[in-house]
């Protein structure tokens, strides 16, 4: 759900006004989708469906999962993490009016497993101060090649049993040492799951 400085030449914007969180705690919970340029939350249905293959992977055991959001703009796939029940979810942010967003939505809904990170997602992978996670989700700008660059760093962010989620405007391969577990596709958003290889059993 990410928010950019430049919008996307190869998305119109056609964000609705809301999305709303569709499982756990915070259930039905209207997420607002601030006007910013490249601002494109994944839609319900996107969540919905990536969320049932994790129950499934997970067997419906999100308690102690950690979870990194890199590119929140909305925050609704971070916060759909958290509602689920996660032991944590990060998200980083880098506009300030939307990272201010999801701080006004974590306060509202007393959300104390999510940690707001305000900053560039390269930069702050790249530091490599954060722990490594269950699944790190990566939803950026399309068409600015955000997710060349991040791949890398978000890799090494995964434990050894490690789940990444992308959502991209092609479909993507397997990054190297990973395998494709499920892939869809709803409208313009080409949407995966994949994990180590060596995780596979």
């Amino acid at each position: 759900m990410p928010s950019s400085r430049s919008p996307s030449p190869r998305a119109p914007r056609t964000a609705p006004h809301k999305v709303r969180i569709i499982g756990g705690r915070f259930k039905r919970t209207p997420i607002p989708v601030l006007d910013l340029p490249g601002l494109r939350p994944t839609p319900d249905r996107v969540r919905e469906t990536a969320f049932n293959w994790l129950h499934h992977l997970w067997q419906g055991e999100f308690a102690g999962k950690t979870v990194l959001d890199a590119f929140a703009g909305t925050g609704a796939l971070g916060f759909e993490a958290a509602s689920r029940g996660v032991a944590q979810a990060v998200l980083i942010e880098a506009d300030r009016r939307a990272a201010a967003g999801l701080e006004a939505l974590r306060t509202r809904l007393g959300a104390d497993n999510v940690r707001i990170i305000a900053g560039d997602a390269h930069a702050t992978l790249a530091r490599g101060l954060l722990p490594r996670f269950d699944l790190v989700m990566l939803d950026p700008p399309f068409g600015q090649g955000w997710l060349e660059r991040v791949l890398p760093l978000a890799l090494q962010a995964l434990t050894d049993e490690g789940i990444l989620y992308i959502e991209a405007e092609s479909p993507v391969a397997a990054p190297a040492g990973t395998e494709l577990l499920r892939q869809d596709k709803a409208g313009a958003v080409h949407f995966h799951l994949f994990r180590w290889a060596a995780a596979a059993t």
